[in-house]
């Protein structure tokens, strides 16, 4: 049971504005190493809306010493050394990856993942799915909801969990037992929005997890 789980907070509605990142490495269901750091988005996806910030916490005084996103995504493929990137409510983190790279012009790197929410969905009876309940489930309980880092290990534990409860030594598989494809990682077939471009909506971010 080897993956790297992974969970990103951005600053707006555009998926290319990480403003932070966590990462877990589980080798054999165990975790092994974690990793977390801020990020400063590019120009024109960098404005901290209010919204996000109640939600995470972070503000833009946070990350004006950060490494860019051209800067830090080798480090996230370095540390992901190519395994499945599991997330919960995977499309949104893994937009993340592909939004960041597209509005930076960086070349994406082959990636692909798994949603930690979808396995939870086929593996517990709960009210919500949420990330913090379906933690519970897991045995994985009081942590910093919207800290990358610790989402990131919320989720990682979630996966380890329902691979033990469907007898899956691999992440390939847990994705067989609960029918939860691990898909491809693409860039989008049209860029991220700026956000000082006026098509970009001011609603908020809906965080799925």
């Amino acid at each position: 049971m080897d993956f790297t789980a992974i969970d990103f907070e951005t600053a707006n509605s555009s998926p290319a504005s990480a403003c932070s990142v966590g990462l877990v490495k589980v080798r054999a269901g165990r975790v092994v190493e974690r990793a977390s750091w801020f990020i400063r988005p590019p120009f024109g996806h960098d404005a901290f809306l209010e919204w996000n910030t109640r939600i995470h916490g972070i503000v833009a005084e946070d990350v004006v010493r950060a490494k860019t996103w051209e800067q830090q995504y080798p480090d996230i493929v370095a540390f992901a050394a190519g395994d499945v990137l599991v997330a919960h409510n995977a499309r949104f983190d893994m937009g993340v990856i592909a939004g960041g790279c597209s509005a930076t012009g960086i070349e994406l790197s082959e990636h692909h993942s798994m949603c930690s929410l979808a396995v939870a969905r086929k593996t517990y009876t709960l009210d919500s799915y949420r990330l913090p309940v379906a933690a519970m489930a897991a045995g994985f309980e009081d942590f910093q909801h919207h800290d990358a880092a610790a989402d990131a290990e919320a989720c990682a534990a979630i996966v380890v969990h329902a691979a033990q409860r469907h007898e899956a030594p691999t992440v390939e598989a847990l994705g067989a037992a609960t029918r939860v494809t691990i898909n491809p990682v693409r860039i989008p077939a049209e860029k991220p929005r700026a956000t000082n471009q006026p098509r970009l909506s001011n609603r908020p971010m809906i965080f799925a997890d």
